[in-house]
């Protein structure tokens, strides 16, 4: 079963997510990251590449095609699947890391799902209604609140 944790009251859920990803590459963990925003997924994508000096933070649209550089990369970046863009089978399935405010369509493939919940009122909104699904799914949720 998928372990779901929620770190919520985020002040930054993209800078929150870039520390996140560079944690889980030092415990050596493929991340798939998902943000129903295609400008807030290139923005994230920017700030990968620039988020910190001393760590190489390597990652890949998974839109790209190519199975070989999708299999060696560690952090795919997705935007959700809808009824024009089937599911996509990912070459890992440690950690989903969710910035998105639906519940993914394929969390149960990955062994861990992370739900960053953003401060403002909308995105709190939406993560206690994921919160509250998960839960009625029989999921034990860890919560972690930002500091």
């Amino acid at each position: 079963m998928t372990r779901i944790d929620f770190h919520s009251n985020v002040s930054n859920q993209l800078d929150y997510a870039c520390r996140l990803v560079r944690k889980a590459l030092a415990a050596q963990c493929k991340v798939v990251v998902r943000h129903e925003d295609q400008d807030q997924l290139h923005e994230f994508d920017q700030m990968l590449w620039s988020f910190s000096p001393s760590d190489f933070l390597p990652h890949v649209d998974s839109q790209i095609g190519d199975q070989t550089l999708l299999q060696q990369t560690p952090v795919l970046l997705s935007l959700p699947h809808g009824a024009d863009a089937p599911a996509q089978a990912f070459p890992h399935q440690q950690i989903l890391l969710n910035l998105s405010t639906q519940v993914p369509d394929d969390f149960t493939q990955f062994e861990r799902l992370i739900e960053i919940v953003a401060q403002d009122t909308a995105t709190t909104q939406a993560g206690r209604t994921r919160y509250r699904f998960y839960q009625q799914q029989g999921y034990q949720l860890t919560h972690i609140t930002a500091k």
